[in-house]
């Protein structure tokens, strides 16, 4: 009996203090470290964005970093500009950059896009992007709009997405209207980046 108070307690010592451990790589030309997870977050996490142009696929910036429980896995397809993160919990779980969302398989769902003023683009989602969405931000004082594909896990996390409003995910194809925005939808990809950035 003393021998199993006695394991318990040295267990109990060993793990109490114990927090995850991360990667943390800021961006763009920042060297990755590695960190230990300050309290609160229990998480590691991992983001890219990735340009599409001519149908080649090129990495823009990968951050890497500690996250709060809840961060979401999945990506954001705004057309040219495609978001991909995922999270984890276990130490230095977030080594490896977050997969590019082009490579995935069409998955049937059809979603309305946005490229300069018009909003009627028609765009087929991939992999886990099983939503359609819109959104808008405030970008230095004018409202931008934005519409895309995204998977659920970021639907269900759009609190943790800072400056942005007005954030609004469907489920069936082309749920998410087509109509014009008087912005270019590269504003949003900026809050987009820096929610990415702050993790």
């Amino acid at each position: 009996m003393d021998l199993h108070v006695s394991v318990f307690l040295l267990f109990i010592l060993f793990t109490a203090g114990h927090s995850l451990n991360c990667n943390q790589c800021p961006g763009v030309s920042n060297p990755c470290e590695k960190i230990p997870c300050p309290d609160g977050l229990s998480n590691c996490f991992a983001a890219t964005a990735y340009a599409s142009a001519l149908g080649v696929s090129s990495s823009l910036v990968t951050v890497k970093s500690c996250a709060p429980a809840g961060c979401p896995s999945g990506s954001i397809n705004l057309g040219i500009i495609k978001l991909s993160s995922y999270c984890c919990g276990t130490d230095f779980c977030n080594a490896q950059d977050s997969p590019d969302p082009s490579t995935n398989a069409p998955n049937g769902k059809t979603c309305y896009s946005c490229n300069g003023t018009s909003c009627s683009n028609l765009m087929i989602c991939s992999g886990s992007e099983d939503r359609c969405f819109e959104a808008t931000t405030t970008f230095g004082g004018q409202s931008v709009g934005v519409k895309g594909c995204v998977s659920k896990a970021i639907c269900d996390a759009t609190s943790l997405i800072p400056n942005v409003q007005g954030i609004s995910c469907c489920s069936g194809n082309l749920c998410n209207g087509a109509q014009s925005v008087t912005q270019s939808f590269l504003f949003l990809c900026c809050s987009l980046l820096s929610f990415i950035l702050l993790h």
